[in-house]
């Protein structure tokens, strides 16, 4: 039988009809670039600016702090290269082994280019190690950007943020958060956080792809990392992609109304798919911490191959993935499920279901037989 289900949310979203209704007209009509001088451009201004004071209001920023992106990477990007750029040769980077790739690399990038980085380990259910953070904590003498993702991108578990960016402010710290994953389906405020700066993605929660923003708190100084125009406040330069700043902040705000009935549905397809691979008999674990994300979810069986279960589940329509899609080529174990500790023999069988709003529990059953039914022919 062939199927037709997409549960890999957490590379990117369906976008919301109303988004694209939206987005149109500014491919089309109002193409205008608004930073021209005639009257077309000023209403175009005026949509840019009404975009970023949606998405300050939906995070507790000011407009002044959210700096459209080309998306969460070039945001992380951004973060991290402009704070080490301001402060010469003298930044420390302190951040996790778990960390999407566009923080990882971009520290290994830093770090051959002589500024000092620390990446600290993580418990099995993937939260950071508490008393290894503490303690590079303690001899804090140079400049310091903290950057830990507020939820993993292959397992789900929510950082406790807040903790880790307080402890931060004590020491004289700065505090970067990738909240891609986050952003969207939990509540987020980045005065409660205490974070000061902060990355998302539009494609993550319904917006269009190629968007994105970073919010970076009044006070804190970091380099651009793209020169040329004086566009974002004379920070980040390039004529500004409208339809993508109007289709995010649309999609933001539809994202932030809905969240409580939203994330109430992924909850129980979740719910729904755990019970139904516990009747399966397979010998798996989930890799979850006490608190996480309810879309995502990384189980491990015992003696399979992810990378095979993923292909058989496409052949019959199903999308699900190995582990983080920006990662899915790759044949060795990704550096979430080797920073866990998984033993090998469950380690090489992970696979990523993360389930979004159009998601059913139907299909959620469907997935467990399925995946059931893949291993137990592969074991004959």
């Amino acid at each position: 039988m062939k199927y037709n289900i997409y549960a890999d949310n957490a590379a990117t979203t369906a976008m919301y009809p109303e988004v694209a209704k939206i987005m149109r007209a500014y491919f089309v009509d109002e193409f205008y670039n608004p930073s021209a001088l005639y009257h077309q451009a000023s209403k175009i201004r005026r949509l840019v600016k009404q975009a970023r004071e949606t998405i300050a209001e939906q995070i507790g920023a000011q407009p002044e702090e959210i700096y459209f992106t080309s998306g969460g990477s070039e945001a992380d990007n951004w973060a991290l290269k402009g704070f080490a750029s301001a402060q010469g040769n003298d930044a420390r980077i302190l951040t996790s082994r778990i960390e999407h790739h566009a923080v990882l690399n971009t520290c290994d990038y830093l770090e051959q280019k002589g500024h000092i980085v620390t990446r600290l380990p993580v418990t099995h259910d993937g939260l950071l190690d508490y008393h290894s953070y503490e303690s590079s904590l303690s001899n804090v003498n140079l400049p310091l950007l903290i950057s830990i993702m507020l939820v993993n991108n292959e397992i789900g578990s929510i950082q406790p943020i807040q903790k880790l960016a307080s402890a931060a402010k004590r020491v004289g710290a700065y505090f970067h958060t990738d909240a891609v994953q986050a952003m969207g389906h939990i509540p987020i405020d980045v005065k409660l956080l205490h974070v000061d700066m902060l990355s998302a993605s539009a494609h993550k929660f319904h917006g269009p792809k190629g968007m994105g923003f970073l919010y970076i708190r009044q006070g804190v100084e970091i380099d651009s990392l793209i020169h040329g125009g004086a566009q974002e406040f004379g920070s980040r330069a390039g004529t500004e992609n409208i339809a993508g700043i109007v289709g995010m902040a649309k999609a933001l705000e539809i994202s932030c109304r809905t969240m409580q009935a939203d994330r109430k549905h992924v909850a129980e397809v979740r719910k729904t798919f755990l019970h139904a691979m516990q009747e399966t008999g397979l010998d798996y674990v989930v890799n979850e911490a006490e608190s996480n994300v309810e879309g995502i979810i990384s189980i491990s069986i015992k003696n399979a191959n992810g990378e095979m279960i993923v292909n058989r589940l496409d052949l019959l329509g199903i999308a699900v993935a190995t582990g983080s899609a920006c990662n899915s080529r790759d044949m060795e174990l990704s550096s979430v499920i080797k920073a866990v500790k998984l033993p090998l023999e469950y380690a090489m069988g992970t696979i990523r279901i993360s389930f979004g709003i159009e998601n059913t529990s139907e299909e959620a059953v469907i997935i467990a037989h399925e995946i059931a039914r893949i291993c137990n022919l592969n074991n004959k």
